[in-house]
């Protein structure tokens, strides 16, 4: 994130949106955009971009994003779909940028080849049609060869089965929900995931139980009927049940949670904890984040966190660390942040939508360190809290595990005394505290990131040590950091 002008935060694009001024410069009207017409506005003063199809004017937007106006000139006058996808996905850019709607894109006319072209054209077709007739059917083969499920009632159960043949199945990879008689069972297969999604035919009990054969890849799920009557069917098949498709065309799936917990951290870092429904089976994994929405003014949005344990256990066997019914947030409140203020205003009680997880980080790359370092700068501490948890417990491997934790002020140092008591408990852990802006008092670093003060923390304790290194804050911090 950049500095954004006074004046041109999130609250007051929305304002804006709202004003009925013409943010689109056509006067209500929505045009078809050809290439050629989409490639003239590619300056500061006139920016179009296209996204999935459709074409905004994203001239009065400039000053409002988040990411400054050099991110948004990287699509000007050209299809940012890809770009758009890489950085927030996540985003609701239609309800955001729905007054800035300047129309659709035109379809491409082809123009028909002739003599040898065509000749050539027609090998092309029949290559890509082979190719494409390839790639089909080792889809169709993964799917029905490894993909399948079937169903079968008690007089009080059901129980949907799913095959996936998949010998390292595990609690992560399966999410359920079950709300207003809407069954969704999803498995993660790496970047894929195969979907049941069914209407049931009757109601059923909120609680549900899910159970996983790993070492054959079965998954049961089991539902409680509300009335003890025979079903003739299970339901009816939604849009996406019994596909296997990538996770990025899935899209995002949201349920209600409720706040049941909201504690001080810092001055201005608040814990929450949300109680997923009975109906939900979810288990976060490491390294990955979760996306809240809300709808604030009328407009949907949407911010990613980093769920962490409830404190930082000196013992992480703990088996109350691992309560799959809660997830808990560790979020900065920001004096001019529109959404973090309006999570600090959440009463005990309210809900809040919460996304399924999302995330890159490979636990078998964390697997094979000898020594970890972790770079953290304020709330960028968040993701390092599962990853202590995983590598002190499960990694055999590994020697030593520094975190180097940047701040401004003692005072902004979150869960000092329970990473302190850590360092103490377990010998392979050692933390730094580096602040910006210390009083006379601090004993410790101070400054910011700089490769001379990692040269300090940063070392190898032998030549020819795995180490991986894993950074996380603000985005100068992180860009600095890398570099």
């Amino acid at each position: 994130q950049v500095p954004l002008k006074p004046g041109r935060s999130l609250m007051d694009w929305i304002r804006l949106t709202k004003s009925g001024k013409d943010l689109t410069g056509l006067k209500g009207r929505l045009i078809e955009v050809t290439e050629d017409e989409l490639a003239k506005h590619n300056k500061k003063e006139d920016c179009w971009i296209c996204i999935r199809g459709f074409v905004y004017n994203v001239t009065p937007y400039m000053e409002y994003h988040p990411g400054g106006e050099d991110e948004l000139m990287k699509a000007a006058g050209t299809d940012g779909t890809d770009l758009f996808d890489q950085v927030h996905r996540w985003v609701n850019y239609e309800s955001m940028l729905k007054e800035c709607l300047v129309g659709r894109m035109a379809v491409k006319p082809i123009a028909a080849p002739k003599g040898e072209d065509f000749k050539n054209e027609i090998i092309s077709i029949m290559l890509y049609s082979i190719y494409i007739y390839i790639s089909f059917s080792l889809l169709y083969f993964l799917y029905f060869v490894f993909y399948s499920y079937d169903w079968f009632q008690t007089d009080s159960m059901i129980t949907i089965i799913i095959y996936t043949k998949q010998k390292d199945m595990n609690e992560e990879l399966v999410i359920v929900d079950c709300q207003d008689k809407r069954l969704r069972g999803e498995i993660i297969v790496d970047d894929h995931s195969y979907l049941v999604e069914i209407d049931l035919d009757h109601e059923v009990q909120e609680d549900l139980a899910v159970n996983i054969a790993e070492k054959v890849g079965k998954v049961e799920i089991i539902l409680k009927k509300k009335d003890n009557i025979h079903w003739k069917k299970l339901g009816h098949p939604l849009e996406g049940h019994n596909t296997f498709i990538k996770l990025t065309d899935r899209g995002l799936f949201y349920r209600k949670c409720k706040l049941v917990a909201k504690t001080e951290v810092t001055h201005d870092t608040r814990l929450f904890c949300f109680l997923l429904p009975k109906s939900t089976h979810l288990r976060i994994p490491t390294g990955q984040h979760v996306y809240l929405k809300q709808i604030i003014a009328g407009t949907e949005i949407v911010k990613p966190y980093t769920p962490v344990w409830p404190s930082l256990p000196l013992d992480f066997k703990d088996p109350s660390c691992h309560d799959g019914a809660r997830i808990y947030l560790m979020i900065k409140i920001y004096s001019c942040g529109l959404f973090t203020q309006a999570l600090d205003h959440l009463q005990i009680g309210d809900y809040i939508s919460v996304s399924n997880p999302e995330g890159n980080l490979k636990k078998s790359k964390v697997q094979m360190a000898e020594e970890l370092f972790l770079l953290a700068a304020g709330t960028g501490f968040t993701p390092m809290v599962k990853l202590l948890n995983f590598t002190l417990t499960e990694v055999s491997c590994l020697r030593e595990v520094k975190l180097i934790f940047f701040n401004k002020t003692e005072d902004d140092i979150l869960w000092r005394n329970q990473l302190e008591q850590l360092a103490l408990r377990d010998e392979r852990f050692e933390v730094q505290f580096v602040l910006s802006q210390p009083t006379k008092d601090w004993l410790g670093k101070q400054g910011k990131i700089s490769s001379s003060l990692l040269s300090e923390f940063v070392k190898r304790s032998r030549k020819d040590s795995k180490v991986l290194i894993c950074i996380c804050g603000p985005t100068p911090f992180t860009e600095q950091g890398v570099q």
